[in-house]
C-alpha cells in the first residue's frame, strides 16, 4: 500500500482543510469562553442560600450530564427554533445558525459538567474566609466574586482542563448539523478522493497536536497559579 499526501498539501484539498480547521478553533474558542462564564454562574447560583436556585442548577446539570451531547446538539438545532416567535426564527434562520446553535449546545454541556469542577473547588475553600468576608460587610455576590472564586478556580484547574479537551474534541459533533468543522471537511474530502486513510490519519494528526498543546497550556497554567489552599 503506497501512501500519498501530496495531494492535501496544495489545491482545493488543502483549502478545505484550513477551512475546517479555522472553524474547529472558532467554535472550541467561543463554546469555551461561553462554558466558563456559565459554569461560574451555575457554581456560585448552587452555593447560593437559595433552596430554588440550588434545585434549578441541579437540573440543569443532571440535563447535560445524562443525555447524550449528540441529542443536545440535534435539540438546538431541530427543536429550539420551532419555539421561537416567527420573525426571530426567520432572523436565525438567515445566520449562521448551525454554527450558532452548536456552539451554543456545546458550551452548554461543557459548562455543566465545568460548573461541578468549580463547586468542587468552592467547597475545598474553609468555611471561614466567606464569613470573614461576609463579617467584613461584603454581600454574598461581592464575597464570591473577589474571595472564594479566584481560589476555586485555581483548584478546578486541572479538572477544567479535562472538560476542555472533551469539548475540543467534541466539536466533532457539530458534523451532525453541517457545520464545516475539521471533520466535516475531512468528510468531505475523503468522499471526493477516497484516500480514506491518508485523510483520516492526518485529521488524527492534527487532533493529537491540538490536545497535546491544550495539555502543555493547562499544566504550564497549573505550574503558574498554584492552588492558594489545598483541595
Amino acid at each position: 500500500m503506497t501512501l500519498d499526501f501530496a495531494f492535501l498539501l496544495a489545491g482545493p484539498q488543502a483549502a478545505q482543510l484550513a477551512a475546517g480547521l479555522a472553524t474547529t478553533f472558532r467554535l472550541f474558542a467561543g463554546a469555551w469562553l461561553l462554558a466558563v462564564a456559565f459554569a461560574v454562574a451555575l457554581a456560585v447560583l448552587r452555593a447560593a442560600p437559595l433552596r430554588p436556585a440550588r434545585w434549578l442548577v441541579a437540573a440543569i446539570v443532571e440535563y447535560h450530564r445524562n443525555v447524550p451531547l449528540m441529542v443536545q446538539v440535534l435539540i438546538w438545532y431541530f427543536g429550539v427554533p420551532q419555539m421561537l416567535p416567527t420573525a426571530l426564527r426567520i432572523w436565525v434562520n438567515h445566520q449562521d445558525s448551525e454554527f450558532l446553535f452548536a456552539l451554543i449546545a456545546l458550551a452548554l454541556n461543557t459548562g455543566a459538567f465545568m460548573s461541578e469542577d468549580i463547586r468542587s473547588g468552592i467547597r475545598a475553600i474553609p468555611p471561614t474566609q466567606m464569613e470573614a468576608a461576609r463579617s467584613l460587610g461584603l454581600r454574598f455576590l461581592p464575597a464570591m466574586w473577589l474571595v472564594i472564586l479566584p481560589q476555586a478556580l485555581r483548584i478546578a484547574v486541572p479538572p477544567m482542563l479535562n472538560q476542555t479537551l472533551m469539548l475540543f474534541k467534541n466539536t466533532s459533533l457539530a458534523m451532525a448539523i453541517a457545520v464545516g468543522e475539521l471533520t466535516y471537511r475531512v468528510r468531505e474530502i475523503e468522499s471526493e478522493t477516497y484516500r480514506t486513510f491518508e485523510i483520516f490519519l492526518l485529521a488524527t494528526v492534527i487532533y493529537l497536536t491540538m490536545s497535546f498543546t491544550l495539555m502543555g497550556l493547562g499544566a504550564w497554567f497549573a505550574r503558574r497559579f498554584p492552588p492558594l489552599v489545598r483541595a
